[in-house]
């Protein structure tokens, strides 16, 4: 799985709004604190706001923060917001693909890859990382990659 520059800041800008227990936090706060580029954080800012997973006021007393819950924002809604579908092959849902001859079997490997991202993915809230308190199953693959595979 490849992840984009802005999937990586809209997920680290998401978790530092999850952490913000007061009000608004502004964009330069948040591209301060999670070493942003500026610009690109406002696109991304702009984009989460869209998907209706943050909400912004302008003004002295302005910033951005959660549209929802921390524990009701997966991570997965993050990066659809921002870099749409979580697995997809040359711009197609896996079920829409079609290979003939000895590659036939690829297309269900597409959907076993994206199914293994989204349990992943939908799993984790983005209370989970600002508190670091992950769920046991990515803890225990992230501990030991490897387990998973014998």
């Amino acid at each position: 799985m490849r992840l984009s520059a802005r999937v990586d800041y809209a997920l680290r800008a998401a978790a530092e709004l999850a952490a913000a227990s007061g009000g608004p936090v502004t964009a330069e706060q948040l591209a301060r604190a999670q070493a942003i580029p500026g610009k690109f954080l406002e696109n991304i800012l702009t984009q989460l706001r869209r998907a209706g997973l943050v909400r912004s006021q302008r003004g002295p007393v302005g910033g951005y923060w959660l549209a929802r819950s921390p524990s009701d924002i997966s991570l997965a809604d993050v990066i659809r917001a921002v870099d749409g579908p979580l697995a997809n092959v040359r711009g197609e849902r896996p079920e829409h693909v079609d290979y003939d001859g000895a590659a036939r079997s690829l297309q269900q490997v597409w959907i076993a890859l994206r199914a293994s991202e989204r349990s992943i993915l939908e799993s984790v809230t983005l209370e989970d990382v600002s508190t670091g308190r992950l769920p046991a199953t990515v803890r225990t693959l992230a501990e030991d990659p490897d387990a998973w595979a014998s």
